[in-house]
């Protein structure tokens, strides 16, 4: 079991204050950091936990063996979590030895540090953690396919996603999983914790609450980014960028048809659109969104705030009909919805050399086989053990890394495109089977960060 355990989950971090001898390598940030608990010798085998878990409210559409996959990784995981009490842990960066340490980190010594910032509030980014510091914060509400599981339920999630930031961008990141799902209430809570995080990650929350959250708090001061709408967004933008770019075709002249039209799909809608870039090079006039009634469209009576928002950007022609219906003549099929909603026969009503990208996990919305029956010319998935993995690990963490590092008081339309062609720009020489990336190559996260850094520094000049 020890290496079933070694193999799925490599990286443990602990948020921690190093020993001296320990703080050479790594940099610091106020008084508090992350380290590796313990680091297997296969590093490319540590990628299958960021999806093993995913979507898992229909076992009757997984095959044996993914059903097999999904029990050993669920075992491996209760046991590891059991040995390790959690991913994440507190330690010190510097020694406490004697009484002079204990004086000058603790009383007296920290009225200094502590009066400074009183006199100049701006001091609190040299003094403390918060410059390298994220609060992920979620009310468990929609926790990656599992759903509504409540606070307690999604620790071990959120600190898998503070593991994460540790591992690709050297960010000390924390849980906060609220005990509420009024949205109110998490409004009022971030901005009460906000003084010590440098940024906000919100996490896993649903739809529509997700989205008047992050844009009532837009004012902080400090970047707050849901992921789940936009780093989703920016990886699919990158993979889109490199998939028409291996097919010869203009992006912009493609019709596109995105499956979901939650948080994700509709930031992804947004992004292809260039909705609210000042000058987006990639401007998708020919979009349709689709949620489980078809496409959104301006006959319908029952549509949210934000899918009414999303027909300024999408279905310029007022289509409507089913998301089969929608296919036909498309270019591009993006799912982040259901498992098993397309066939072959689905894909052959759609153009020439189609590009799908189908996210639901662990089952996509076609598999890759059966989408290259009906005509495929490029596939991707959400899974890592099948070519052209459209993984958001390749977006937050170099998004983040490049916000704080600028100061940046919020994250803008232009630093996600900013981010999205930086992660495509960084794959050379892209074909048919690698259109991105891989979600385990730290030198994409530098990538990111720098193209963000510089668009954050354009805008905002901080």
């Amino acid at each position: 079991m020890t290496s079933v355990i070694r193999k799925g989950f490599n990286y443990f971090i602990r948020w921690s204050v190093f020993p001296s001898t320990l703080a050479a390598p790594y940099p610091i940030y106020g008084s508090l950091r992350f380290e590796k608990a313990f680091k297997s010798s296969d590093d490319s085998k540590s990628s299958d936990d960021l999806n093993a878990f995913s979507n898992r409210s229909d076992p009757s559409n997984l095959s044996k063996t993914t059903l097999m996959s999904v029990k050993n990784y669920a075992d491996a995981s209760l046991e590891l979590h059991k040995k390790y009490k959690g991913k994440i842990g507190i330690r010190l960066k510097m020694p406490v030895k004697t009484k002079d340490d204990l004086a000058t980190v603790y009383s007296p010594g920290v009225a200094a540090p502590c009066e400074a910032i009183r006199d100049n509030p701006q001091d609190v980014y040299k003094y403390t953690i918060k410059s390298n510091t994220v609060a992920v914060v979620t009310d468990g509400s929609a926790v990656l396919g599992i759903g509504n599981i409540g606070a307690a339920a999604s620790i071990p999630v959120m600190e898998g996603k503070a593991m994460l930031f540790k591992k690709f961008a050297d960010i000390d990141a924390f849980p906060i999983c609220l005990d509420t799902q009024n949205a109110d209430e998490i409004i009022r809570t971030v901005r009460l914790i906000s003084p010590v995080f440098g940024g906000i990650n919100l996490e896993d929350i649903s739809a529509p609450r997700c989205f008047e959250i992050e844009e009532a708090l837009q004012d902080l001061g400090i970047p707050v980014f849901h992921d789940d709408q936009h780093g989703t967004a920016v990886v699919v933008f990158a993979a889109l960028i490199n998939a028409s770019k291996v097919l010869k075709k203009d992006l912009n002249s493609l019709k596109i048809v995105i499956n979901g039209a939650g948080s994700a799909g509709i930031a992804i809608a947004k992004l292809l659109a260039g909705f609210g870039g000042k000058r987006p090079k990639v401007k998708v006039r020919d979009i349709i969104l689709c949620d489980r009634k078809g496409a959104i469209h301006k006959g319908r009576k029952d549509l949210t705030k934000q899918k009414e928002e999303a027909l300024k950007y999408t279905n310029r022609k007022h289509l409507s009909g089913s998301v089969h219906e929608m296919l036909k003549g498309a270019d591009i099929f993006i799912g982040v919805s259901q498992a098993g909603l397309l066939t072959a026969d689905d894909i052959r009503t759609m153009a020439k050399d189609p590009i799908v990208l189908a996210m639901a996990n662990p089952v996509p919305e076609i598999m890759p086989e059966e989408a290259y029956k009906g005509g495929a010319a490029i596939v991707g998935t959400g899974r890592s053990d099948l070519p052209n993995q459209v993984n958001n690990v390749l977006g937050f963490p170099g998004i983040f890394r490049g916000a704080l590092d600028a100061r940046a008081p919020r994250i803008s339309m232009d630093m996600k495109l900013a981010a999205a062609f930086a992660i495509a720009k960084f794959l050379k020489n892209p074909d048919r089977e690698h259109i991105i990336a891989s979600s385990l190559d730290k030198k994409v996260t530098k990538a990111v960060a720098k193209a963000v850094y510089r668009q954050a520094k354009k805008e905002f000049g901080v």
